[in-house]
């Protein structure tokens, strides 16, 4: 029997030519949103690697909606025209999509790179006023938000849409909208940084008003023929927050919104969560939203090898899985899961000839029993 890991899914109006996604992964390195060269040979490598859809990192749909200075943004045509560039590149290499997370980090924008030690930013580092739902610090030393009013929430609506627009003239496949992550759609989301009166805080429903109305707003834009998602929390991972039940009604939401699928996340919302961090420790939550909303699913966190992807595809956890940091690890990880499951992924010409059915080498490189 084929592995399931490896046969195409329907997403909306596109197709992956197997299950396995490259996820967002920040890369801090663009200049006023725009992309640099190094996304050229970032993504570029990624288009070589055979997984059935790339996502560019999380891109904020404002200038002040940006993790860092160096995150990428759609808030320009400078931007859009960049990201065209990256994308035409991507484009001359494969013939599997790629795709672009929208999101508004919150009041966890104005923020170094991980590599500088990832703090808010100091008075003499150019930060910026935060937003938030509720002017409610992530966390002891960071800034406290402005909290929104419900003016400058339609506003950030109009800004999600208008990011759609230049994500669709840049030539994306795919949106997949940020509701995860403790950024802004999931500050809403959150009894723990939404504790507003209003009608966009105190119920379930309310709490889900703002993130369904960009989901509705952005749908209304962007094309059928493409193929638009969101990755939601499924747990704050702290007492009082999020948890399984509201992600599947939530689900369930955005699947009556005209979504095509959700990809099942959790955690980063405060600075006091517990998250027991182990393989495939959020698989369990995609499976429960898959069981009880009518959207397909895909299970990211801690998964690492072929056997492992088969087994949460093919037992029915997840209709797709997403690798990040397994793919900066092993660029060629879809390559080498393909040749472990029997499988076979579209290798680039240029690369044929290195295909373990032509190369010996490849019995040394990876001997059987090695991971991927």
């Amino acid at each position: 029997m084929s592995a399931k890991l490896f046969t195409p899914i329907q997403l909306g109006g596109i197709t992956l030519p197997n299950r396995v996604v490259v996820a967002p992964m920040c890369q801090y390195s663009a200049d006023d949103g725009c992309m640099s060269d190094w996304h050229v040979a970032h993504l570029g490598s990624l288009a070589c690697s055979g997984a059935g859809l790339v996502v560019v990192e999380a891109t904020g749909v404002t200038r002040e909606g940006r993790i860092s200075h160096g995150c990428t943004g759609l808030y320009s045509d400078h931007n859009a025209a960049a990201m065209k560039r990256v994308v035409d590149v991507y484009r001359g290499i494969t013939r599997s999509p790629i795709g672009v997370q929208l999101g508004h980090a919150g009041r966890k924008a104005s923020t170094g790179a991980p590599w500088v030690g990832g703090k808010p930013l100091a008075a003499g580092e150019s930060p910026w006023q935060t937003v938030a739902p509720t002017a409610l610090p992530f966390g002891e030393g960071w800034h406290t938000p402005h909290a929104l009013s419900e003016d400058e929430v339609r506003g950030l609506v109009d800004a999600f849409v208008a990011a759609a627009g230049r994500a669709l003239a840049a030539g994306f496949d795919l949106i997949e909208l940020h509701s995860a992550h403790g950024y802004l759609l999931h500050q809403f989301l959150s009894p723990l940084s939404n504790q507003r009166r209003d009608r966009y805080g105190g119920s379930l429903e309310n709490r889900m008003r703002f993130p369904l109305e960009v989901a509705r707003a952005v749908r209304a834009v962007w094309p059928k023929e493409r193929a638009l998602g969101a990755r939601i929390t499924a747990s704050d991972w702290a007492e009082g927050g999020f948890e399984p039940p509201e992600a599947v009604a939530y689900a369930r939401a955005l699947r009556e919104a005209g979504l095509d699928y959700v990809c099942v996340s959790s955690g980063g919302l405060v600075a006091h969560q517990r998250i027991k961090v182990e393989p495939g420790y959020q698989v369990g939550f995609a499976a429960q939203v898959k069981q009880g909303a009518p959207i397909a699913v895909r299970a990211v966190g801690m998964i690492a090898t072929p056997e492992q992807a088969e087994a949460i595809v093919g037992g029915g956890q997840a209709d797709m899985v997403a690798l990040a940091r397994g793919f900066l690890d092993n660029p060629r990880w879809a390559w080498h899961a393909a040749e472990r499951l029997g499988a076979t992924v579209a290798l680039p010409p240029q690369y044929a000839r290195s295909h373990h059915a032509v190369w010996p080498g490849a019995a040394l490189a990876r001997p059987r029993g090695a991971g991927a």
